[in-house]
């Protein structure tokens, strides 16, 4: 018998999460226990577990109440109660399935007291088949008992919810976890320290079940018990090396940790997970620096904290609608490490602030200072907008060609103006997932948020100076009927 089916709970007082403890200790107290129960909350957090106690507790023989020794404690406990059934909606979603419950339940229990329905991701049911179950639930057989369990408890119909005592679980803290682990510890008779164990719990990701599964492996596999030894068989076991890549952001190292990301990509982890797992090490250590729980990443401050929270928010929601679901979360990566690095300045007339100092080995990708553009009000140098053109390219060759007819007129630390000569260009860089692009990229270049306006201006006259981008004219009036065409290509009439 694997690990967590030999040492899941057995009565109340073993279940890990104190919440729900507290609560089903106090409902079986008061002697009126519901006919329905809703238990909502993530895998492996001891749903199932909960359910059969419960199961037990009102068809218990003994006083005891559960007892763990009559007939019925015992068959429920190796699941051969036939008077106890457990379903998984998953399998058992249609109108017919429960249609089929809705006539066995009006049979009496062959042995026991109650009959326990069991169901499992009842959320899975189809609308139909909802409306049929609220119906036995709102008029239930004096005999009958109804547990269901669901990891999505929004999807699960409002009446439905209305009609059963809700008990929520959640994700285990590290310390409930180990509490659980050393049930099995003690029962192998395992020689592993807390630290050991906390290194588990840290792994499992809230889920009781995954960590008894590891520590399951750790002992198939006869490793070494030691916090040193069970950290290196984590880090060989897991998918996403979490740690890894957040030292690499906080070392701003941009190459090595979009590298990383690609080699997660690699194996199969999505960009939502690896967003999810990001975020709550920020999360954490946000609430960690306002004294809430332990900061893990001390090396962060609480500004920088809140930056890469907004900033992986922001890639988590745009990665559903991306053509390449690692595009936001690249994007990210890029305008947090590049922010503080000696990136084109803004060039702004009549600004007596001394220019900041050049460092001694300057990044070999910073181009030397040039002239600025010469725009109607506030001014932006040539690098900038060769920088913003070069990278811009490979993201989006559209959105770089339709930028070969505009130059920047105007930036005010929070606007960047863009005088657009046609109005066939304007429209298409205000279309949203073109201006969200571009806003991105000038953001990564200039380090600070910013928004991109267009507004329709005249072209350059023929003295204006050119400028080049990777030996390419870029802006000549002799080139624009070619840059209309390039456009009228990429986009259509």
């Amino acid at each position: 018998m694997t690990f967590y089916l030999k040492y899941r709970p057995q009565k109340i007082d073993e279940l890990d999460i104190a919440e729900v403890r507290e609560s089903l200790t106090r409902i079986v107290a008061s002697g009126r226990i519901p006919h329905a129960f809703l238990f909502s909350g993530p895998k492996g957090t001891g749903k199932t577990s909960a359910a059969r106690i419960i199961a037990k507790i009102v068809n218990c023989e003994s006083k005891a109440r559960p007892c763990n020794k009559c007939l019925q404690c015992t068959q429920i406990n190796k699941g051969s109660n036939i008077d106890v059934i457990e379903l998984d909606a998953a399998s058992h979603r249609g109108i017919d399935d429960v249609r089929l419950l809705r006539d066995a339940v009006k049979l009496s229990p062959a042995k026991a007291s109650k009959k326990v329905y069991i169901i499992d991701e009842v959320h899975m049911l189809t609308l139909e088949a909802s409306n049929a179950l609220l119906k036995t639930l709102e008029e239930p057989p004096e005999h009958v008992m109804f547990i269901l369990a669901t990891t999505n408890p929004e999807k699960l119909i409002e009446t439905i919810r209305s009609r059963t005592t809700n008990i929520a679980f959640r994700k285990a803290t590290a310390e409930e976890i180990v509490r659980s682990l050393s049930r099995a510890v003690k029962g192998e008779k395992m020689k592993i320290n807390e630290e050991a164990l906390k290194e588990i719990a840290g792994a499992s990701g809230g889920s009781f079940r995954d960590a008894v599964k590891l520590l399951e492996q750790l002992a198939l596999e006869k490793r070494k018990l030691d916090p040193k030894s069970v950290s290196e068989f984590l880090f060989q076991t897991k998918d996403i090396n979490i740690g890894e890549l957040i030292d690499l952001l906080i070392s701003k190292k941009t190459k090595a940790a979009l590298m990383e990301v690609e080699r997660i990509l690699g194996r199969g982890v999505s960009m939502n997970n690896l967003s999810e797992s990001l975020l709550t090490s920020f999360r954490e250590s946000l609430l960690g620096k306002m004294g809430i729980g332990t900061d893990s990443l001390k090396d962060l401050s609480k500004e920088d904290a809140l930056t890469l929270i907004k900033l992986f928010s922001r890639a988590a929601g745009e990665t559903k609608g991306a053509l390449l679901e690692q595009l936001p979360l690249e994007i990210a990566i890029v305008e947090w490490c590049e922010s503080s690095k000696d990136t084109p300045r803004i060039i702004i007339p009549g600004n007596k602030e001394t220019p900041k100092e050049e460092p001694a080995a300057p990044v070999e990708s910073a181009p030397a200072p040039r002239a600025p553009f010469k725009g109607n009000a506030k001014e932006i140098s040539e690098d900038v907008w060769k920088t913003i053109l070069a990278t811009v390219k490979p993201l989006n060759t559209s959105i770089e060609a339709l930028l070969r007819a505009a130059r920047p007129v105007g930036y005010d630390g929070k606007v960047l103006t863009l005088g657009v000569y046609y109005r066939f260009h304007k429209e298409r860089l205000e279309e949203s997932t073109h201006r969200r692009i571009l806003e991105d990229v000038v953001a990564g270049v200039i380090g600070a948020p910013v928004r991109v306006v267009c507004t329709l201006t005249e072209p350059p006259a023929k003295t204006e100076p050119k400028v080049v981008v990777e030996e390419k004219t870029v802006l000549t009036e002799g080139e624009d009927e070619d840059i209309i065409k390039i456009a009228e290509e990429i986009f259509g009439n």
